[in-house]
Parts: structure tokens; sequence; C-alpha cells
């Protein structure tokens, strides 16, 4: 009987499972994103050639730009989960704390860079260009306002603002995603892609992480733990 309950009580509930899928997709598919960086832009840096995609021009052309955002991107994507976790949370919280200071630091590193990156250098043109400025900002808020919750002792509203604030962090991935669909099925071309898939994408996070803070509207202990 003892052992049962262990295996229901470390078993994943269906909100567990889609919360999962819609953290680690997007997540693995910006670590493929960043692997894909440095292999191809380390190559033509040595070489001191440039690329021919589109896509990758900017990125060999401003590496110091690019990689301060990347850096702390991946920083920020390793570590956020620990950081949201119930468990380290309620278990080590001098480490939930120490953990998101760093967290908190990372992201307004990677948001600043992704908005001054993004203005200057879009694939996708204006678009592309103000749907980072947009979003960078609106992370940049969530993390400023999630600080100014937990000084306050108001747990509630940090965790809300820190799950907003890496909801649209991972959908960067998820714009990977709408490149491929409006693309590569010839409805745009490369440039509209981006635009479009930047705004479609950041926004249904966006949206998704205010649907989940409304189903899951309990005190931070009630919510579904991880």
């Amino acid at each position: 009987m003892v052992g049962q309950s262990q295996r229901q009580a470390t078993r994943w509930s269906p909100a567990q499972t889609w919360l999962l899928a819609l953290v680690a997709v997007p997540s693995l598919l910006i670590v493929g994103f960043a692997v894909h960086r440095v292999v191809t832009d380390v190559g033509h840096l040595r070489a001191g050639t440039l690329p021919g995609s589109p896509t990758d021009l900017a990125y060999v052309q401003h590496p110091w730009p690019a990689y301060a955002h990347i850096v702390p991107a991946l920083l920020y994507l390793a570590g956020a989960p620990w950081q949201l976790s119930y468990r380290i949370r309620r278990r080590h919280y001098d480490l939930h704390r120490r953990l998101g200071r760093v967290l908190v630091g990372a992201g307004l590193l990677c948001a600043g860079f992704a908005i001054g990156f993004g203005l200057r250098y879009p694939v996708g043109g204006l678009g592309e260009g103000l749907a980072s400025a947009t979003f960078g900002l609106w992370m940049i808020t969530c993390l400023i306002l999630a600080v100014r919750a937990i000084r306050s002792r108001d747990t509630t509203r940090h965790r809300a603002w820190m799950i907003r604030a890496y909801a649209v962090a991972i959908g960067v991935g998820t714009i990977r995603i709408w490149v491929l669909l409006l693309w590569g099925t010839h409805l745009m071309d490369l440039r509209g892609a981006f635009a479009w898939a930047f705004w479609v994408g950041l926004t249904l996070h966006a949206l998704l992480a205010e649907a989940w803070l409304r189903l899951r509207s309990g005190p931070p202990d009630s919510t579904v733990r991880i």
C-alpha cells in the first residue's frame, strides 16, 4: 500500500504534463538555435567570411551585442524552472532567493540586448523590431514588478510576474515554429514571416501566461507543483 501511494504521489497530472511540454519544447528549440549560432558563427568569424543566409548575417557581423543577448538568455532559461519550482522554493528557500537575484539580472540583460539587437538588425524589418521592443520592455517590466512585489513580501504577485517574464522568454522558441509554418509553406516571404512570427509567437505566450495564472488563481502552495 505504501509503495502504491508513493507511485500515485509521484505520478504527473495532465496539467503538469501539458505544462512540461509547453516549457520543454520551446526551451529545446532555443538551445538548438544557440548551438546552431555557435557552430555557424565561429566558423565564419575564424575564416573571416560572411554567411549567405540573411538569418545568420547579423550575428556574424555583430557578434558582441548578439551574444550579450544569447548568453544571459541561456542562463535565464536554464535557471528559471528551478527558481519557479515549488520543491526548491519550499525546501531550499535561500537557494531560491540567491538564484532569483542571478536570474533577474540575466533576464534584464537578455531583454535589454534583445531590444537593441532586434531594433538595429531585424530580419523581419520594422515589424520584427517593434515586436522585439514591445515584448523586451514587457519582460523588463515583469521582472522589475516581481522584484518590487517580493520586497513587499507579496509572494503571490511576485510569482505571477516571474511566470509572465518566463513565458515571454521561452516564446522565442515558438517564433521559430511560426517562421517555418509561414515561410516554409510559402505563405509569406522570409521578412514577413519573421515579423508575423515574432508578434504571433510572443503574444500567444503572454496570453497563455495570463490564462494559466487565472486558472491557477489560488495561493502559491496550491499551484501545480513541479
